[in-house]
């Protein structure tokens, strides 16, 4: 095979040859920002799939690498995101209750079939398809996905216990246990709320009239998030909040997990396949369409079927390593 088909399937060839040293103290920088952001974000994300916190974690971690290996694009974050937890809580939910052993078996298998039928798409160099998937379509269901995470959050805001086969059962269920809303989990998770909006076109206007550069006020801007969760870390300590209802994520185990092929249930992997082929398509339609939106901003380029081989390769990466699936976003 020659030099130029390996660094084809291995684009981590390419583009470490031509990595400028000027390029390091920025990317490590950018580094230390995803990182702090992606800590609360994974944990959300795992638990609004219905799985325990450090699975979040865990997709976070060697998933990563495995894109940096095969992937194209050199400014995509991949890991868990909002659609793909939703879709792997519809998909796994059917099938085993959450919190059960069964459950997080469900999710190892859900993202190792993504994974292996992304590789396969992007083996058969199917990546043409993205052209061919309607925007709108995609744009509206991940619209309605947010507006059914928004309202599935509601209740851990008002500190309840509320269900539904769609928005609006949910909706009614919170109607009928308004009254039993936990004072101490609203005056938490209200203004945290408000500071999270206000953060995002609001800090950085601020750190400027303090007398911060444009591009520092830009960076310090991005970890709104991690002060929301410091603050109400502390507040749950200084006050005791979990003794007054507020639900606490609690220990994380430590260390990794693992590495371990996930159980193939004939049975399950039977009632999995058509979830997994929906989550594949979509991950990668939202990823190419953020990665293409980045590349152009810095004069690069992505190519969609090695995107697949990337993206696969980081599903099967989290199936082996304790995760659930992922995508780029």
């Amino acid at each position: 095979m020659k030099i130029t088909a390996i660094k084809q399937y291995f684009p981590i060839l390419t583009w470490t040859a031509d990595y400028q040293r000027d390029t390091l103290i920025s990317d490590l920088l950018a580094a230390v920002i995803v990182t702090i952001m992606l800590i609360p974000q994974s944990l959300a994300y795992a638990l609004l799939a219905g799985l325990p916190p450090e699975m979040g974690l865990y997709a976070s971690m060697l998933p990563l690498i495995a894109y940096a290996i095969f992937g194209t694009s050199r400014t995509l974050s991949v890991g868990p995101v909002a659609v793909v937890s939703l879709m792997t809580a519809s998909a796994i939910g059917h099938i085993a209750a959450p919190g059960s052993v069964s459950y997080i078996e469900a999710a190892l298998l859900l993202a190792l079939l993504s994974g292996v039928f992304l590789l396969g798409m992007g083996i058969l160099r199917m990546g043409f398809l993205a052209n061919f998937l309607s925007h709108p379509v995609i744009a509206g269901f991940i619209t309605a996905s947010g507006i059914i995470i928004a309202v599935s959050q509601l209740k851990h805001i008002l500190g309840v216990t509320a269900s539904g086969e769609n928005v609006f059962h949910l909706l009614h269920a919170l109607a009928n246990e308004i009254t039993n809303t936990n004072v101490y989990t609203l005056a938490v998770g209200l203004p945290v709320l408000a500071f999270l909006f206000w953060v995002r076109g609001g800090l950085k206007p601020l750190l400027v009239r303090v007398g911060l550069s444009d591009k520092s006020a830009a960076m310090l801007s991005k970890t709104g998030p991690v002060i929301g969760i410091v603050a109400t870390s502390a507040a749950a300590y200084a006050f005791d909040l979990g003794s007054h209802g507020v639900k606490l994520v609690g220990n994380v185990p430590s260390g990794l997990p693992s590495l371990s092929i996930p159980n193939l249930s004939h049975s399950a992997w039977r009632e999995l396949l058509v979830s997994a082929i929906f989550i594949s398509i979509i991950g990668f339609v939202e990823s190419v369409s953020v990665g293409h939106t980045l590349a152009a901003k810095r004069r690069q380029k992505i190519t969609p079927n090695q995107e697949l081989i990337g993206l696969g390769a980081a599903n099967v990466a989290a199936a082996f390593s304790g995760g659930y699936p992922v995508t780029g976003g």
